[in-house]
């Protein structure tokens, strides 16, 4: 799955991997990376799927690729 316009908060796992920089952006964006624990671009890592990630994710959409954990 690549990452759709909005994530559901459904309680799965899924992998958020940054892809772009944080380098021009706003300084709420690069808050929320480092919340999700994203340092810079290539970095991994695997959240649940609950209504405070969904949002985080939602914010920085553009700058990350989300995948579901099977």
């Amino acid at each position: 799955m690549t990452t759709p316009k909005r994530i559901k908060a459904d309680g799965r796992d899924i992998r958020i991997t940054q892809t772009r920089s944080v380098v021009g952006q706003k300084q709420n964006m690069r808050d929320t990376l480092r919340s999700l624990g994203l340092k810079r671009p290539g970095n991994t890592v695997t959240r649940t799927a609950d209504p405070v990630t969904c949002g985080m994710v939602n914010t920085v959409a553009h700058l990350v690729k989300v995948e579901e954990i099977d």
